[in-house]
């Protein structure tokens, strides 16, 4: 077997990476990452490096990694500040770090891909490989973020080279239980909750706004432009720093029209709100919102209702919001554990980090259990 790294995500086929990705995952495809580098969303101005990783057997990509050289935690969504603020007051370098991620996209998704049947000759291959980049780069540290339940279970068990150290965080999800209709889901719920949520969308079926539902092949390029405007301006008041852009957007939409599902909001022939989603065979994602006009409720109503609504008629299992807001618990999303992997190469913090996320996994555990009686359910 041949290992690669690439610091361009186009010198690896397209066909040949997308094969190893499973349940159609919009954001592990080719072509999803290529636009982030096509469009200038990653790279040395915001931090990420790519180095993606590529095992060939007899030119046959057989497993692959997608890897960035990371020089701030910034789009991570596992906050390791903590940690960069030990090494500054210890006098050593955290940066730059090895991260295997999806830039800015707090989802679950694969970070080891190889086909079915190979998991147990490629992931540690792919694994060990990282970490011997990490050494050889002289970088502190190697994290693997939001992986799926198996790999990161994977990650826990197998015996390899290198021990991973594991963190646990907690997100916000919704499951579809079968349901047959969005009022089939309300009559699930307690009856104080499924009248709060009908009044909410009571109140934004009576604004007379208009709501459209798009995928990449119906949105226009002013749709498009109208969406980045309220993207931009979302980052604009919370003191963000906006990473994607109308060029990105659109690529993605061009190359992966079914698995857009944009959320746009009309009033008095006005486009004034959108909510972005992306979504697999099995889950959607919800990802960004933006507006220029404040609708009472018009929030709840696109990034949760009209997403649960979405999923329910498409069949699809799971609907990721994104991460935090205990808020979602009202409208039917259940505590979720999220976990990650961690590798640290300098020994005086291996002890000390191994106690913090230790600590960490019990906080964690106690706050979800604690949600949990908060369930919303009957």
């Amino acid at each position: 077997m041949r290992i690669e790294f690439h610091k361009h995500i186009d010198e690896i086929p397209i066909d040949s990476w997308n094969a190893l990705v499973i349940d159609n995952n919009p954001f592990l495809h080719h072509e999803f990452l290529a636009a982030m580098e096509h469009n200038g969303c990653v790279g040395e101005t915001f931090g990420w490096i790519p180095h993606h990783m590529a095992i060939y057997k007899d030119d046959l990509l057989v497993g692959a990694m997608p890897l960035y050289e990371k020089h701030n935690s910034y789009g991570e969504f596992v906050f390791d500040h903590a940690w960069a603020d030990a090494y500054q007051r210890s006098g050593i370098r955290y940066f730059p770090k090895l991260v295997s991620a999806v830039p800015y996209t707090p989802a679950m998704g694969q970070r080891l891909l190889t086909k079915p049947g190979d998991e147990q000759d490629i992931y540690p291959i792919l694994i060990e490989a990282a970490i011997t980049l990490a050494k050889e780069m002289g970088m502190s540290s190697f994290h693997c973020l939001f992986p799926t339940p198996e790999q990161q279970q994977f990650m826990e068990s197998a015996n390899l080279t290198e021990s991973l150290l594991t963190r646990h965080d907690c997100q916000f999800h919704w499951s579809n239980r079968g349901y047959s209709s969005f009022d089939d889901f309300l009559d699930h719920l307690t009856r104080k909750k499924r009248k709060n949520i009908r009044q909410q969308r009571k109140r934004v079926s009576e604004s007379a706004v208009n709501i459209r539902v798009l995928d990449g092949h119906t949105a226009s390029a002013d749709d498009w432009h109208h969406f980045t405007n309220f993207y931009n301006r979302t980052f604009e008041e919370k003191w963000g720093m906006a990473t994607f852009n109308e060029g990105f957007f659109k690529e993605v939409a061009q190359k992966l029209p079914d698995q857009i599902v944009l959320m746009l909001a009309d009033l008095n022939g006005e486009t004034i709100a959108g909510a972005l989603s992306y979504r697999s065979d099995t889950t959607l994602y919800g990802r960004h919102w933006g507006c220029i006009e404040e609708i009472d409720m018009l929030h709840f109503e696109l990034c949760y209702y009209q997403g649960i609504e979405y999923a329910i008629e498409q069949g699809l299992k799971i609907f990721e919001p994104g991460a935090q807001g205990e808020h979602k618990i009202a409208r039917g999303f259940l505590p979720t554990l999220t976990r990650s992997s961690h590798w640290v190469a300098d020994a005086r913090f291996q002890g000390p980090i191994r106690d913090h996320v230790a600590h960490e996994r019990a906080a964690v555990a106690d706050y979800i259990g604690d949600l949990t009686n908060s369930s919303p359910y009957k």
